[in-house]
């Protein structure tokens, strides 16, 4: 019996197909939101880029776990499942946010505290089985604390208000950063949280500069006041952390989680290794 896993956010999908625990398939393909895709354009998508490659395994597949962003209440997850319906047939499907994701990819079945910090960023308190507490994320614009946007959100804040260091400000327009593109990018074109998270991708070229960690740690330290500190018995459980800004600044993550008295547990990158091993 084979079984079809999917890690999706609104940029990409990673699939994997396993057959007695064995990795048969891994592909990626776009992203799937339904907040910005209905049935119809989901399985057309999957009809056209997935299903050839999964052709020859297509009749031993007995159960698909869909995890993805914005599947957080029934009638969006209803668009999703309608979706794969109409790309794989009456295979069974079972659609979750990406947040279960998250915890089940970094704490299996043992309770501990789940976070994404990615893009955007959200928490859980994860009993071994289910989401059993959230903080609700807010988004970019009042919350996403800790997350690439937030940071970049911040730092270009910094920037108008002038308060970065010459060699930074220098930098930063010298890589196309000014008031007009910033503007025209936040404020008139689509996904203004991922132009913001973008700013992640100059900052690492400045990993050792003390202005940039300390804007960063202060993120993270938000993050911690505002989302890990409300769960139940949040300081004696590990907090773990999956997505790419987590990950690469997982000593400044420490370091404020150490502040705030918090203990780091798992630190991955993306949820697929950690969902291949729970679903094995």
């Amino acid at each position: 019996m084979s079984i079809l896993i999917a890690d999706s956010g609104s940029t990409k999908t990673d699939w994997v197909l396993l057959d007695n625990n064995n990795i048969i398939i891994q592909f990626q393909t776009i992203g799937f939101n339904p907040y910005f895709q209905s049935s119809e354009e989901i399985s057309n998508e999957i009809k056209k880029t997935l299903i050839p490659v999964l052709q020859d395994q297509l009749s031993s597949i007995k159960h698909i776990y869909f995890y993805g962003a914005g599947c957080s209440t029934p009638e969006k997850i209803q668009v999703v499942k309608q979706g794969l319906y109409f790309a794989f047939g009456n295979i069974f499907s079972e659609v979750n946010h990406d947040l279960l994701a998250a915890a089940r990819a970094l704490c299996g079945r043992e309770k501990g505290i789940a976070c994404i910090l990615g893009t955007g960023s959200n928490s859980c308190l994860y009993d071994g089985k289910s989401v059993i507490e959230n903080v609700p994320s807010v988004g970019y614009f009042f919350g996403d604390h800790g997350s690439g946007a937030t940071i970049g959100k911040t730092f270009i804040q910094n920037y108008f208000d002038k308060k970065l260091p010459v060699h930074l400000a220098s930098a930063f327009e010298k890589a196309g950063y000014h008031r007009e593109a910033i503007l025209e990018n936040v404020y008139k074109k689509p996904m203004p949280s991922k132009y913001l998270a973008g700013v992640m991708k100059f900052l690492s070229d400045y990993n050792n500069d003390s202005y940039v960690n300390t804007i960063i740690k202060n993120c993270f330290l938000d993050f911690f006041d505002a989302q890990v500190s409300k769960y139940t018995d949040a300081k004696n459980l590990p907090v773990n952390s999956v997505g790419s800004v987590g990950f690469y600044y997982k000593d400044l993550l420490s370091e404020a989680a150490n502040e705030k008295g918090f203990a780091i547990g798992n630190v991955i990158k993306s949820p697929i290794d950690g969902l291949i091993k729970y679903h094995s």
